[in-house]
């Protein structure tokens, strides 16, 4: 059963995706809250797999709870999805560098909704190759430059090959014929990156791999 907590501070936003996750066989719905620090104390007390958060609520916000539960080593394997009606604006983007393991668009199809809970709750990451490629173009635009970060000195080199594919958009897929290797390696190579990184999803291996000048805008 996949438990499922709703942060939105939009009573009918809520009912609204509740009633979709209600009626599947294997999704719970275990709390609601109606703010970022009420849903923080909510994921302590049921410890979900899934938090489907609002990124803009009053009080605490989106990025400020996946900020929270990030942080709280009791919380590891809460998974945070981000609920937008923007798209991949500036809020979303400092999510995912909060430790979001993606985001949908409150306009989504259902289907496509309930397949989205039930990709994150396998813990991977909810992040089409299209839009890694956006968070590409977001660096690419505006690179940060924080310094190198310690954990990338503990990977291998195929690891590191397999963090600079991730950064570039590739799927596990893509990476296994760039590597020339199967996809279970592939994938293998960048769980064991995540691990080595304290990577939540492979969102935060993007940020990770242009923050530390291990992938440089406009490189080949």
């Amino acid at each position: 059963m996949i438990r499922v907590l709703l942060v939105d501070d939009q009573p009918l936003i809520r009912s609204g995706f509740r009633a979709l996750l209600d009626i599947e066989d294997d999704i719970e719905v275990v709390a609601e809250a109606a703010n970022g620090g009420e849903g923080v104390e909510l994921a302590r007390r049921h410890l979900p797999d899934i938090a489907l958060i609002d990124i803009q609520m009053p009080l605490v916000d989106g990025i400020e709870a996946t900020r929270r539960i990030a942080a709280d080593p009791a919380l590891a394997e809460v998974h945070v999805v981000i609920l937008t009606n923007y798209g991949l604006d500036e809020y979303v983007f400092n999510a995912l560098r909060a430790g979001a393991a993606g985001f949908l668009v409150k306009d989504i199809e259902p289907e496509d909704f309930l397949h989205a809970v039930r990709v994150a709750a396998r813990g991977d990451a909810l992040l089409a190759p299209s839009i890694t490629r956006k968070l590409i173009d977001r660096y690419v635009t505006q690179p940060l430059d924080t310094g190198p970060h310690p954990g990338l000195t503990d990977l291998t080199n195929r690891e590191s090959e397999a963090v600079t594919l991730v950064a570039r958009g590739l799927s596990n897929d893509e990476i296994a014929d760039r590597m020339v290797i199967s996809p279970l390696t592939a994938k293998t190579h960048v769980n064991r990156a995540m691990v080595k990184l304290h990577a939540r999803d492979r969102a935060q291996l993007v940020v990770f791999a242009y923050e530390s000048g291990l992938v440089v805008p406009h490189g080949s």
